[in-house]
């Protein structure tokens, strides 16, 4: 939706990718700690509206203690079931750690960014975004100070390029035209793999205080 705005340079999973490939590239220069990729940011020409999303595969422990770069942006959080979400990981990385599903690690962006900022971040829950797109595109919008474009809600279905290093995870997503449900019905589950089980007792209780903090979306 970002990326069809047209509005925004999107850069996609900076943090993660330095994490795991060692590298990114911002504003078509590489990038390869985290350290400098805060500068980076930062010195992006004050005209430039930029957007990122990222995952949190990884801890980012310069972000989380840079209160300064918690200030210079607006930072929001988007949270998915957690038993879905577990599953849906152990799909493409069978690997997968506890603590890589990350809704700890989420829990704690959100602690940093509401102490540095004294207030609290917005929260969209992927439910209402599929249930309800448009009301909680809008809500979200006018939250965050956007102009609300419906036209962004839709799009071609593509493999944008910035994906294909890490294809993988973007397969269903390039097959989307819009904010809809899939069902790919996962062979490991919570409800049949005991250490998927126990990643969702660990993690439960991150997500369900970042539900409790959702922005409620009108029906």
């Amino acid at each position: 939706m970002m990326v069809e705005r047209g509005d925004y340079t999107v850069l996609h999973e900076p943090f993660s990718h330095v994490a795991d490939f060692g590298r990114t590239v911002v504003d078509g220069e590489e990038v390869r700690d985290e350290a400098e990729l805060i500068r980076r940011l930062r010195g992006l020409p004050a005209d430039r509206r930029v957007f990122f999303k990222d995952t949190t595969d990884f801890r980012y422990a310069a972000a989380l203690a840079d209160e300064e770069f918690w200030r210079a942006g607006a930072h929001t959080f988007i949270i998915r079931e957690p038993a879905d979400a577990i599953a849906s990981h152990f799909a493409v990385n069978p690997r997968v750690t506890r603590d890589d599903i990350g809704f700890e690690r989420l829990a704690e962006i959100y602690d940093a960014v509401a102490a540095a900022t004294g207030a609290e971040p917005v929260v969209i829950d992927s439910n209402d975004l599929i249930a309800r797109p448009e009301q909680t595109v809008r809500a979200y919008c006018a939250r965050v100070g956007l102009r609300f474009r419906p036209e962004a809600l839709n799009w071609r279905p593509s493999l944008l390029p910035e994906w294909r290093g890490t294809r993988p995870w973007h397969e269903a997503t390039s097959r989307t035209s819009g904010f809809t449900a899939t069902a790919p019905g996962y062979q490991d589950t919570v409800h049949n793999n005991a250490l998927l089980a126990g990643y969702l007792d660990h993690h439960l209780p991150f997500y369900r205080r970042l539900h409790d903090r959702r922005l409620v979306v009108p029906g």
